[in-house]
């Protein structure tokens, strides 16, 4: 950076200048003050090692990509099952995934009916059904029956690769923000070259007058000696100027502050990655959120259960319990929660279960046949849901997924399940809203499900059905518009979007690859350690503010003194090594702040 190399610039010459007094002192009577330039170079190597502990370590980004991918496929050639390496899988080879597997790579259902995890793809947390002739994305997960399935795009052309590739884009198009300490040394340094400079033709065009000052400051100043030649005396001002001047305490004043900030929000549960981003959280007004996993919890919950008429309300749920006992489906484990809410409900054994792939399941339960899936599994046994068809129909356009439940052939009811927001969610916006923040919601849901959850969460915009790639495109078109953007996220699908906003902030809940795409990590997942965030930026940067005035303000009061002649070149060192204590002691006091006291909103502990 421009700024750094001014004030490498700097150090050198204020170094040389008080190493070369050591030469000179054998050939001429001129005090040695080459232990000064190693003072200089301690305190400015001290600061380069802040610096680069400040900076952490490289992203790893790409690498926890390729680590997503399958490493063998089971083909079917001539009729046989054969393990292959995934580099050796071709465009059209037939491919056989069993429950638990990770599908190899992109392709196309011929056979078999199952519910696929596509979640570290999507990021969205429901299972999706798979039959015949439906696409299939590499890495994503089977999670039931047993699919053949045709390759369709490989190495790369899949949907992994082109994720890799929108990260490394999003990486090489980031700007990174110019510090305010590069911008002030731009004139800093060739000033304090003018001052030297001036300082030396004073002392040899009008050396009476300089004497005389010198002179007059003697009885006060037990260092001064006017006594001493012209070319001395000029030469002590000179490199006690440049001494003076040595930026060190500038080189120290931001790592000093980012390594305190970065240890004050570790040990608030925000981790922060890259130092640009505590300015940039200051700047930006516009915070894009992930929807699935990140507003919400990420996972399917049971949110109202509709019996048909006769039918109580627990006994509905009693009966679909009993019969999800024998399931791993997500929706399953839906139903189970919410009987483990009920205390009095004690749920009878399952007898003759039968999962089936991709609609639902069966099985008897205290003698009675229990049906539960989709519309299409009722519609395939010939069971009618008239009676519930409005229920149904508004409960889908609110987004939310129906299960059908039948007892001994005849409709018993329908349970809604949904992703629900957490529960610090709407308290988190409202301080964003609070604070002059503009949230916008990010997902590839539907309209209907999207415009659910905003209103719920009190969210200003929402941009729905949003493919996984175009994610980093609209990050990127909100840029355009003038806008700094933060964005926050958890899922794969989320990292070209993380790394392309100006600030990308990841959930520790989330996938390794959002955590190495983004600048801060927010540990535990608590959506209200955005706000803790927020505060730990405003407190650091502060304290960067503060640094920087003070590795400043002692060069503009004692740059005058040393050019007539009154600072010795110790004397300079000593307010130079004074102006970088109080600096790593400012940013010390910052362990002090209070980043998690926000009014109304309860933190996780």
């Amino acid at each position: 950076r421009h700024g750094s190399a001014n004030m490498d610039l700097l150090i050198a010459i204020g170094t040389a200048a008080a190493f070369i007094t050591g030469f000179l002192s054998f050939f001429t009577p001129i005090a040695n003050y080459a232990g000064i330039a190693a003072m200089i170079m301690a305190f400015h190597l001290t600061g380069r090692y802040l610096e680069a502990r400040a900076k952490g370590k490289a992203s790893a980004a790409i690498r926890r990509l390729l680590q997503l991918e399958a490493r063998t496929a089971n083909l079917i050639v001539n009729g046989e099952e054969r393990e292959m390496p995934i580099d050796q899988v071709q465009v059209g080879d037939l491919m056989i995934v069993r429950p638990g597997e990770k599908i190899p790579t992109d392709g196309i259902v011929e056979e078999g009916e199952s519910s696929v995890d596509e979640s570290m793809a999507t990021g969205e947390s429901m299972p999706v059904a798979k039959g015949k002739g439906d696409a299939v994305i590499g890495a994503t997960i089977n999670r039931e029956g047993v699919l053949r399935i045709r390759a369709s795009r490989v190495g790369k052309d899949t949907f992994l690769a082109q994720v890799i590739r929108l990260v490394e884009e999003a990486q090489g198009t980031r700007v990174p923000v110019q510090e305010f300490a590069d911008r002030v040394t731009g004139w800093f340094v060739p000033a304090v070259l003018v001052v030297a400079a001036l300082t030396l033709g004073l002392w040899l065009i009008l050396p009476g007058q300089m004497r005389a000052v010198l002179t007059a400051a003697a009885p006060y100043l037990p260092w001064v000696n006017p006594d001493l030649s012209t070319a001395n005396l000029a030469l002590i001002s000179v490199v006690a100027v440049l001494v003076i001047a040595c930026p060190c305490a500038l080189g120290l004043a931001t790592p000093t502050a980012l390594m305190v900030g970065s240890g004050l929000g570790a040990a608030n549960g925000v981790l922060i990655r890259h130092g640009a981003a505590i300015q940039l959280l200051l700047e930006a007004k516009t915070i894009v959120f992930d929807k699935t996993g990140t507003l919400t919890k990420g996972e399917p919950a049971v949110t109202g259960l509709y019996p048909a008429v006769g039918m109580p309300v627990g006994e509905l749920l009693r009966l679909a319990a009993a019969l999800e006992q024998g399931s791993e489906h997500p929706l399953a484990r839906a139903v189970l929660e919410r009987a483990r809410q009920e205390a009095d409900l004690e749920l009878p054994p399952a007898e003759s279960f039968a999962a089936l792939p991709g609609k639902g399941a069966r099985a008897q339960v205290e003698g009675r046949a229990v049906l539960l899936g989709n519309r299409r599994l009722m519609l395939e046994n010939g069971i009618s849901f008239d009676s519930l068809q409005d229920t149904s129909d508004s409960l889908e356009r609110e987004g939310k997924t129906v299960v059908y439940v039948a007892v001994d052939g005849k409709a018993a009811g329908v349970i809604a399940v949904a992703d629900v927001l957490k529960a610090d969610a709407a308290a988190t916006l409202e301080e964003l809203r609070r604070r002059g923040y503009r949230t916008v919601m990010l997902t590839g849901d539907n309209p209907a499900t999207a415009a659910a959850i905003a209103e719920a969460a009190g969210i200003d915009r929402v941009l729905a059905e949003v493919l996984p790639g175009d994610k980093a495109a609209e990050i990127k078109r909100l840029q355009e518009g003038g806008e700094r953007v933060i964005m926050v996220g958890d899922g794969i699908n989320d990292a070209p979007a993380l790394t392309q906003a100006d600030v990308g902030i990841a959930l520790g809940s989330g996938t390794d690859i959002a955590i190495e795409s983004s600048d801060i990590t927010l540990v535990k997942g608590d959506l209200s350690a955005v706000i803790t965030a927020l505060n730990v930026s405003r407190a650091t940067f502060r304290k960067i503010r503060q640094n920087l005035f003070w590795a400043f303000f002692y060069n503009l009061v004692a740059v005058p003194v040393a050019v007539l002649g009154l600072l010795h070149p110790v004397m300079a060192e000593i307010a130079m090594a004074s102006s970088s204590i109080t600096v790593v002691s400012n940013a010390i006091r910052l362990r002090r702040a209070k980043v998690r006291e926000v009014p109304g909103l309860d933190y996780v502990a």
